[in-house]
């Protein structure tokens, strides 16, 4: 459909993902960083009182940007990160419907046995799709 132009709209999406993930991924190392410190920072926080929170997120997104100075193609490091994240996303949803299951870490607010087969079942999808994924990066189709 956009012939001669494929190349440049599909250049244009991963340029528009890579400009909408890097302040979220900054933001949430930074985040990880100060819940992991024990020092308070936020969004809301003014940078001089966080520090730790705002440098976090200037020294990620210089990191980021360093990318291609080092060599490293930054569609190939986004495309990584992707797949990287696609691959954990099942072992991590496996432990969270076994959080949302547990009366002890939800209290009244655990999941019923309907919601648990859906969890359960988009689990299950994800597991399967990493394993597919895994498989054909193994006999090397992917």
């Amino acid at each position: 459909m956009a012939g001669q132009f494929a190349f440049a709209m599909f250049a244009a999406g991963i340029i528009g993902t890579g400009l909408l993930a890097v302040p979220v991924l900054a933001g949430s190392a930074a985040y990880a960083v100060t819940e992991m410190t024990g020092i308070a920072g936020s969004l809301d926080a003014k940078p001089l009182s966080a520090r730790l929170f705002y440098g976090t997120i200037a020294a990620t997104t210089l990191a980021g940007a360093s990318l291609n100075g080092i060599g490293i193609d930054p569609a190939r490091a986004l495309y990584w990160a992707a797949v990287v994240n696609g691959i954990l996303a099942g072992p991590l949803m496996v432990v969270m419907m076994l959080i949302v299951r547990n009366p002890r870490a939800m209290g009244r607010l655990t999941f019923s046995r309907a919601r648990s087969l859906f969890g359960w079942a988009a689990t299950a999808v994800m597991l399967a799709a990493s394993a597919l994924f895994l498989g054909f990066m193994a006999a090397g189709l992917a």
